[in-house]
């Protein structure tokens, strides 16, 4: 097994300024439909809640870096949802890690900035 890691910080005005200069093309390359209408019903916050999905993005990618070019995945191949008890998960969408065992995610937001952090387990 082989446990890898990735982290990410960015700061939310720089999401913000790509969603309002890119508008619907932005958000439909990163983001999923379930994610863009989760971070939508947040009103004020949505901002902050599209910077912490695409950090966790962003950190799953580091995470699975070494491998990255065998999986082809996506923006949209992975979706950042919440449990009922508002714990994050990443799903997989259209696609599969075979090496996968396990992840875990966690992410985090302020007024400037978001940051997540993506901890996997990879068989060997």
């Amino acid at each position: 097994m082989h446990i890898k890691c990735g982290i990410d910080i960015i700061e939310i005005s720089r999401i913000t300024e790509a969603i309002n200069e890119n508008g619907e093309k932005f958000l439909e390359r990163v983001f999923t439909k379930n994610e863009i209408e989760y971070c939508e019903k947040s009103n004020l916050a949505k901002y902050e809640h599209y910077a912490a999905r695409f950090a966790a993005k962003e950190a799953f990618f580091k995470a699975i870096s070494e491998s990255f070019g065998k999986y082809e995945i996506n923006w949209t191949d992975i979706e950042i949802n919440n449990e009922i008890s508002g714990r994050p998960n990443i799903y997989f969408l259209n696609k599969s890690i075979p090496d996968l065992e396990s992840i875990d995610i966690s992410l985090s937001h302020c007024k400037e900035y978001a940051v997540a952090s993506v901890t996997v387990l990879l068989k060997e």
